[in-house]
């Protein structure tokens, strides 16, 4: 029988918020990951980097703030050093874990960019904060620079990043090369480092790409078996968070449009996810999306937990 391919997306959950508290929550992933490449999936891992990104791009704006000799890091560097120490942090752990129960299997992260369109409306509608709070003075020359800033009352200003839509992945032949070969690939994360070609050369952007989006995108690309989401709950719920929420287990996209108009999924948490798995299933109707919590994930695969959506 040939092996599941599947592309994997992993939440704040699976890398914790500081290095410390990653190093150890990628070795709980790794388990969670080993047991499904144990079930006979071949798997291609994306991951966010919301936490991570944010501590990079206030370290190296408040180098500068010190070394006034230093270069502020733009967006699209820190998003690279971000996908650079995150999938260093996953390989090494899956591969330990994978040699532990006697797997001996290549696990390779791939630097990845995606392509997004420079006249896309989110970036002319920024929404994703990052980095430290800000005194209205550095607000104000963050201003003079170009950049957007959100005041949040009490608390101070933050910066603001464009949130566009991935177009193509630059690196998509050489994913799907290591995936035929039948190894496990860390790419596109933190949705990738976005850029837009202009006359042939890339240019990073500076903005962030939903790492839920580009989950679809490259489930979609590589033709994947299954898309599965892991969160932070253990199901997709009809009125999440009220004394009548209900598990939803099955449903296929055009119920999922239909509790998407009715407002069943909050932006910047299950839409995005619900999102994707309309964006993959659209492209790839044969294929099955699950999306459940990393400790359900050993039971969601033999369909004992887990929302599944099919087309």
């Amino acid at each position: 029988m040939s092996k599941i391919k599947a592309v994997v997306s992993l939440g704040h959950e699976a890398l914790g918020y500081t290095t410390l508290e990653q190093m150890d929550a990628v070795k709980v992933t790794a388990r969670a990951l080993a047991d499904l490449i144990e079930a006979d999936y071949q798997l291609t891992i994306t991951h966010s980097n919301g936490p991570q990104v944010s501590m990079i791009h206030k370290a190296m704006t408040e180098l500068r703030r010190v070394y006034i000799d230093y270069t502020p890091a733009p967006m699209c560097v820190c998003s690279a050093m971000s996908q650079g120490y995150v999938g260093y942090d996953i390989q090494n752990s899956l591969r330990a874990e994978l040699l532990s129960r006697g797997i001996s299997k290549p696990v390779s992260t791939i630097l990845t960019q995606v392509t997004v369109d420079p006249y896309d409306d989110a970036f002319y509608e920024p929404t994703k904060a990052i980095g430290r709070y800000m005194s209205a003075e550095d607000a104000e020359t963050e201003i003079k620079k170009g950049n957007y800033v959100r005041e949040d009352k009490g608390k101070g200003f933050k910066r603001i990043v464009a949130a566009p839509k991935p177009i193509d992945i630059v690196e998509i032949e050489t994913i799907r090369t290591l995936v035929a070969a039948d190894q496990e690939v860390i790419a596109c994360g933190g949705g990738g480092i976005p850029v837009i070609e202009q006359k042939g050369a890339l240019k990073g952007a500076s903005a962030v790409i939903e790492k839920d989006a580009i989950a679809g995108k490259l489930a979609s690309d590589l033709k994947s078996d299954e898309l599965i989401i892991l969160t932070g709950v253990d199901y997709v719920y009809r009125n999440f968070g009220k004394d009548d929420q209900t598990p939803i287990e099955k449903m296929d996209i055009s119920t999922a449009r239909e509790l998407i108009k009715a407002g069943e999924f909050e932006a910047g948490t299950m839409l995005p996810k619900i999102e994707a798995a309309i964006e993959y299933l659209t492209n790839v109707p044969d294929g099955k999306v699950l999306i459940t919590s990393m400790k359900c994930i050993k039971e969601a695969v033999k369909g004992r937990a887990g929302t599944v959506i099919t087309a």
